[in-house]
């Protein structure tokens, strides 16, 4: 997979072609950064932390977490190709070891399957199924119902006891995950209601257009956008 073919336009809508081209890149940062060794969590750009989740992982203390190979979020969605575990592939932790590297180097020689159903989500389930029945791959996919670390578009459309009172402060959210949205434009409505949003207006565009053609130096960038 050539990555300097990756569309550089936004796409219009989840699950079109510029979407599922993208979805490359996800899945290529995950391994090559686990197979330096390393830990890995992954998110996606929808996200807002109110604490940080790392410390979920990283409890040795807690021995039922250490025990799994990758915790996933609960997408929420009872779609049957999402189906039997619904785990969300925008928000995961990833623990560098044999198992998780070769899931993650399938996943690469599955990338074609990414491009033909429009879901990342898709395959990346269908494998942690197969590693998990095949190597011994232990999965975790945090439930939607019994725990509120880890919230996503499905309380926001489906528990608006649980939105009232993340609003208000008084849930154990570490993060809210805006998805089951159709586009960025949706994303942003939704954390703009939760008063989440922090970037300011003028920053809506091209970096090149609001650092005015300047080289982009992340300390500039962000003292002019939050």
């Amino acid at each position: 997979i050539n990555l300097g073919d990756s569309p550089e336009e936004e796409a219009a809508m989840y699950g079109d072609d510029v979407f599922a081209s993208m979805m490359f890149a996800k899945l290529l940062t995950v391994l090559c950064v686990s197979l330096l060794g390393h830990d890995v969590l992954f998110q996606d750009v929808d996200i807002v932390w109110f604490k940080n989740p790392l410390t979920i992982f990283h409890d040795m203390s807690n021995t039922e977490i250490q025990k799994f190979d990758i915790l996933c979020q609960d997408d929420g969605s009872v779609q049957a190709r999402f189906a039997p575990l619904a785990a969300n592939s925008g928000f995961y932790y990833v623990r560098a070891n044999k198992k998780t590297q070769y899931l993650f180097t399938s996943f690469l020689y599955h990338a074609e399957l990414v491009s033909l159903s429009g879901s990342h989500q898709q395959v990346m389930i269908q494998l942690l199924q197969e590693h998990s029945s095949l190597f011994g791959l232990t999965v975790k996919v945090f439930d939607k119902v019994e725990t509120e670390y880890f919230p996503c578009g499905w309380q926001y459309f489906r528990r608006k006891d649980f939105m009232k009172s993340l609003v208000k402060g008084e849930s154990n959210a570490y993060i809210y995950h805006a998805s089951w949205a159709v586009n960025k434009d949706d994303k942003l409505v939704y954390l703009k209601q939760l008063g989440e949003w922090y970037v300011r207006d003028q920053c809506h565009k091209p970096v090149d257009e609001i650092m005015g053609g300047e080289a982009v130096d992340s300390a500039a960038l962000a003292s002019e956008c939050c």
